[in-house]
């Protein structure tokens, strides 16, 4: 009798279990399709605003007419900005139609999407990034000057191969985490400029190019080598470069989020955010770094040509330094000149007294 009866709760247990879970089903399913109809309602608010503004952006950018006025017409058009960032920053960003994702990244994580939807794991990815050219900003500088003392105080003035083909390898796997990173950061909404990622692609391929250059010894060693010194040189200053950009320009791209005139998804790169004081800094060490970093490439062209060291991978090594170092030059120059004119239409929507 007792073992009939504590059969009988189970199976009522049983059967209540299973009416739960048929309830909770229903509720699950009537809340998802709630909210994917709240979803997209959101989803097209947000693309109708987003056209507003472009719309309303390319009106101001053409204002050829002079239907408004000049100083009107900057200001507005710095509300525009500020509201553009306000959608982009908010929570609103993840009802934004997504940027396509590259084939790199479909190469190296295949077809996932790596937008993340909830603002927190955005910045949390900046900030990955961030502290991660932070850690190979030292190691892009202490690496190579490490091999430039061995060699000549123990090496006798010849590096040898094993060394500098380990440095090649880790300058490998720095330049495809930074393009994996970067790319995931533009899906995400920063502003990287597209160069920055294709001078990364372009390092990529020159660090797996030489990871199979024969790195020649004696005789003669010090004018085989010659192009393999100067790159480590170069790999020095590149090296105190990201230093200077990752103290100073941080701190001003912070204060320009603050005054909304930039996203919390932006990173710094290149030659990007600087105050006056940071660019008369950083422009001499850059257009240095630019100008060495083709001399450089220009070297390695030449000891292909001459025979010194004949193999493709010279070659191959000098043009990219020279389209890297010219690619450079020209996206540094770019920038400066929108912040000359970011400066002066800034000065042209202010009064004398405001200034």
């Amino acid at each position: 009798m007792g073992e009939s009866e504590s059969a009988k709760k189970i199976e009522e247990e049983v059967r209540r279990v299973v009416e739960q879970a048929k309830e909770l089903q229903d509720s699950a399913a009537s809340f998802i399709s709630k909210a994917s109809a709240d979803d997209q309602s959101l989803r097209n608010r947000a693309v109708s605003l987003d056209s507003s503004i472009r719309r309303l952006h390319s009106l101001l950018s053409h204002n050829d007419h002079n239907l408004l006025d000049p100083k009107l017409a900057d200001k507005l058009e710095e509300d525009l900005q500020r509201a553009r960032c306000i959608m982009v920053d908010g929570d609103a960003a993840s009802f934004l139609p997504p940027k396509t994702q590259g084939g790199f990244l479909k190469m190296f994580l295949g077809p996932i999407n790596v937008r993340a939807s909830q603002k927190d794991v955005q910045l949390k990815v900046k900030e990955e990034y961030n502290s991660y050219r932070d850690r190979t900003a030292l190691l892009f500088l202490f690496f190579p000057a490490a091999l430039l003392i061995l060699r000549s105080w123990i090496w006798d003035g010849c590096l040898p191969a094993f060394p500098v083909q380990l440095y090649q390898a880790w300058l490998l796997f720095l330049y495809t985490g930074l393009a994996l990173r970067e790319n995931i950061l533009r899906v995400n909404g920063s502003d990287i400029r597209p160069w920055w990622i294709y001078h990364h692609y372009c390092a990529m391929g020159m660090a797996l190019v030489s990871l199979t250059w024969e790195i020649k010894g004696q005789p003669n060693c010090a004018q085989k080598q010659r192009g393999v010194q100067l790159f480590l040189q170069w790999a020095m200053m590149q090296g105190v470069a990201m230093l200077l950009q990752n103290r100073y320009q941080r701190q001003r791209l912070y204060t320009r989020i603050a005054l909304g005139k930039a996203k919390r998804m932006d990173v710094v790169w290149g030659e990007t955010a600087g105050v006056t004081g940071q660019l008369w800094l950083l422009c001499p060490i850059l257009f240095a770094m630019q100008g060495f970093e083709a001399y450089v490439g220009l070297q390695l062209l030449k000891t292909a040509f001459i025979g010194v060291v004949s193999e493709w991978q010279v070659f191959f090594c000098g043009i990219l330094l020279v389209l890297m170092a010219v690619g450079n030059f020209v996206n540094t120059v770019q920038t400066l000149m929108a912040k000359s004119r970011f400066k002066a239409k800034m000065k042209r929507s202010k009064s004398k007294p405001e200034l």
